[in-house]
């Protein structure tokens, strides 16, 4: 995985400001695979545990999760680990998935962030979702269109989906330390990774500003300079 620096890092987060949580999810996947142009196929599982990757290579392990008990309402604070997370959420075996449902041949594609948003916009996401994803469907030899599916097969496409992509859909069940009872959480890790970096950023541009008020360096010159280092000139700051 290829890391920018800080001033690439500021850029994304710049770009990032003006745009939807789908743009800002794109944003920060082309920051951790920056030379694939393919990056708007890639299936949803695969992207997560990109973004996993980025977020401990950014920011560490260690990553700090609030929910609230759905029981109780107690608030509940818990740690999880960016690495494993990024190890276990492996690409699919294969992009593609085939089954065989009373009669009928289907192919279909894992979904990507981009068939996901562009289905967002119609009135029936989910049949959106069904038609731009199915590459070819057959009942008895015969071609059908993805409107022709019976409920019963599209639920067997959606099972199949999950169980070929499993790292798309990312959902915790954690124990209420108040009143023991489990409550499911969907781990979104490009709006927890979108937040962590907005806060580096705007700490980061502050930084900058006390040194260049300082010692009159120019934006570039300060990012150029190691976080140690800025942080020994910060407190150099402090003490005048």
């Amino acid at each position: 995985m290829a890391i920018t620096g800080a001033a690439g890092l500021l850029a994304t987060w710049e770009a990032g400001l003006a745009e939807a949580p789908a743009g800002r999810a794109l944003l920060l996947h082309r920051t951790a695979r920056p030379d694939d142009a393919g990056i708007t196929a890639v299936p949803l599982g695969e992207r997560e545990s990109d973004l996993f990757a980025l977020r401990r290579a950014l920011f560490g392990e260690r990553m700090q999760v609030r929910t609230e008990c759905r029981a109780c309402g107690a608030d509940m604070e818990f740690e999880l680990d960016a690495g494993e997370f990024a190890r276990t959420l492996s690409a699919p075996e294969s992009p593609v998935v085939r089954l065989a449902e009373g009669g009928w041949e289907i192919v279909f594609r894992l979904p990507s962030a981009a068939d996901l948003t562009s289905a967002a916009r119609t009135a029936d996401p989910r049949a959106a979702l069904l038609a731009r994803c199915l590459v070819s469907a057959e009942h008895d030899g015969t071609a059908q269109p993805a409107g022709a599916l019976p409920v019963p097969v599209r639920r067997r496409i959606a099972e199949a989906v999950e169980a070929a992509d499993p790292g798309a859909d990312v959902t915790l069940t954690i124990a209420c330390p108040e009143c023991g009872t489990g409550t499911r959480a969907e781990l979104d890790i490009a709006s927890y990774l979108w937040t962590e970096l907005d806060a580096w950023a705007r700490d980061l541009l502050l930084d900058v500003h006390l040194l260049a008020t300082a010692y009159g360096w120019s934006e570039p010159e300060i990012l150029a300079l190691s976080p140690l280092r800025r942080r020994y000139y910060l407190e150099l700051c402090a003490d005048v």
